[in-house]
């Protein structure tokens, strides 16, 4: 991710939102088996990550596979860059 910014806000909200917060996350930090996210969970971070970056709905195939702290970043960052300014 380019803007360490943007990272620093992903990372803010992934821990804020997280059923079992780390002391320190990491971009390796499950979000699943170590930070306790479920399904619903998962899908309330999108909605909050859409918003808070402006960014319009993820489809579901664009989400799979995204199971770490880091990817999260990387699909933030990518649609970020994506976007037209």
């Amino acid at each position: 991710m380019s803007d360490p910014t943007v990272a620093t806000r992903v990372r803010a909200l992934v821990a804020a939102m997280a059923p079992r917060p780390a002391a320190e996350l990491t971009a390796e930090h499950r979000l699943i088996e170590d930070l306790g996210y479920d399904s619903l969970r998962l899908m309330e971070l999108t909605v909050v990550l859409e918003r808070t970056f402006a960014l319009p709905g993820y489809k579901p195939e664009q989400l799979a596979g995204v199971l770490r702290v880091g990817q999260v970043e990387e699909l933030i960052g990518s649609s970020l860059a994506e976007r037209p300014a």
